[in-house]
């Protein structure tokens, strides 16, 4: 495995770093260091569609069938009179 070292990194960015590792429950080398780039540049995931992902998680094929009910006529605008 490679190694890299970040010179100059700003000091808010390694906060924020550090703080969405510690929200993630990981180590900050583990969290920032080793998966943040990995998805920066697709090495973790495949490229997919937003509407591919939702299909995935609620297609007809994993259990949610939703029944749409008519449509009824619309209602008449409030006044402001």
């Amino acid at each position: 495995m490679a190694s890299i070292t970040i010179r100059n990194l700003d000091n808010d960015v390694k906060a924020r770093l550090r703080v969405r590792a510690v929200g993630n429950g990981r180590s900050m080398e583990e969290e920032e260091a080793r998966l943040t780039p990995g998805d920066a540049v697709g090495a973790n995931a495949e490229k997919r569609d937003l509407a591919s992902i939702i299909r995935l998680y609620f297609g007809p094929t994993n259990g949610v069938g939703l029944e749409l009910r008519p449509r009824s006529g619309s209602r008449e605008p409030p006044s402001f009179d």
